[in-house]
């Protein structure tokens, strides 16, 4: 295998990874874990179980509970917050996939 192309150093490129204990998780976002749990419930995420059935959280997920926390923390519900980052990363990925397809018609095909 090439360098970067292993096993474990994609795991720690991915953002996707559900690397965080709960504990650990609430601790890096400065939340508890009960926190977690509604953000959960309030369907942001879904957070992957290991084997022995603890919650488990990606980078990915951290960055958007941290979101809805930030938004909480100004008076708004834990709900509404996480509908407001639904939407905010809904609207990221679509523009992302609009600049994509802009530059693929901007390149010249030979």
């Amino acid at each position: 295998m090439t360098p970067g192309h292993n096993g474990s150093s994609d795991k720690f490129e991915d953002e996707h990874y559900p690397a965080y204990t709960m504990g650990r998780a609430a601790e890096m976002i400065g939340a508890t874990p009960g926190f977690l749990r509604a953000v959960e419930q309030a369907r942001l995420f879904e957070a992957i179980r290991s084997d022995g059935g603890h919650r488990r959280y990606s980078r990915y997920q951290l960055r958007l509970a941290a979101r809805v926390r930030e938004i909480a923390d100004q008076g708004t519900g834990i709900e509404a917050a996480c509908r407001i980052v639904i939407l905010e990363d809904q609207l990221a990925e679509a523009l992302e996939i609009n600049a994509r397809h802009q530059r693929d018609q901007a390149t010249p095909t030979n």
